[in-house]
Parts: structure tokens; sequence; C-alpha cells
């Protein structure tokens, strides 16, 4: 596999998102370029002979916390470590950066997703619960991860 992870753009997220069953068409170019306004952001695309396969979207909370927003890979690229090469990309990025910590919210939902996060050293941190979730699916699960 030939993947290259570069900075990317919306249209790479928006790309991928149209082959991520989980988003859809939750998230626009406005939606995205209104949450990522006025502050350091990071958009990582990861190609594959050319191709959009998976993104990473960060931004600032702070001079000193990094905030993981949102990443997607598309389903047939799953289960081949893309995820956790864009994890360690925006990791190494978020240090050169100066920022001592990132901090990551996902969901009961995402099994996969969290069993990433434990085992790339994030810690649960805090719970977001949401009121109309009765079974705890929906409701957010904080992570940090200490950086330096």
């Amino acid at each position: 596999m030939d993947l290259i992870i570069e900075i990317g753009t919306i249209d790479d997220v928006l790309l991928v998102n149209a082959f991520t069953p989980e988003f859809g068409q939750r998230h626009t170019q406005q939606s995205i370029s209104a949450r990522l306004n006025a502050k350091n952001s990071l958009i990582l695309v990861a190609k594959i002979k050319g191709i959009a396969v998976a993104y990473k979207i960060g931004y600032a909370l702070s001079k000193n916390a990094f905030y993981s927003w949102l990443g997607a890979v598309a389903p047939s690229y799953r289960r081949q470590g893309i995820a956790n090469q864009l994890r360690v990309y925006q990791e190494q990025w978020a240090v050169n950066a100066g920022y001592s910590c990132i901090n990551v919210k996902s969901m009961n939902r995402y099994p996969t997703m969290l069993q990433l996060l434990i085992n790339s050293g994030y810690q649960i941190h805090g719970y977001q619960a949401n009121e109309d979730d009765k079974y705890g699916e929906n409701g957010k699960i904080l992570f940090i991860k200490k950086l330096i």
C-alpha cells in the first residue's frame, strides 16, 4: 500500500465522507469552515494512488491543548492501520506546534475508535451524556493524552 499523508482540504474531507456511512451529508463545507474559523487547525488526508481515503481534523482549544475533532476512513480501507498513522502524524504535529495535550471525544457505538485511543495512551477524562440516549450509545466519552 502506497499511503501518503499530507495536509488536506475540506474538499478532501467531503470526498471521504461521501463514502463513509457514519457521516453521510452531516458535515458540509460551511459547517466545517465554521468550526475551524479563526482557530489554529490541521486537516490531514491519507491518499492512496492520489485518492483521498481517510482524514483527521483538529484545532486548538487553547495555547496548550489541541482537539482532535473529526476523522474517518472510507470503509474499503479500514483495518489497515490508516487511522493509527493519521493519529501518530497529528500527535507529532501537535508536539512540534507546542501543544502539551490532545483531547478527543468518541462514543460507545465506535468500539474500534475507543480501542485505538486506549491502546494509544489516551485516558478517559469524562463523559457527556445525551439526554435522549437511554442506552449510552450517543453519549460522548472524553479522552486526553499528555504529549510532553
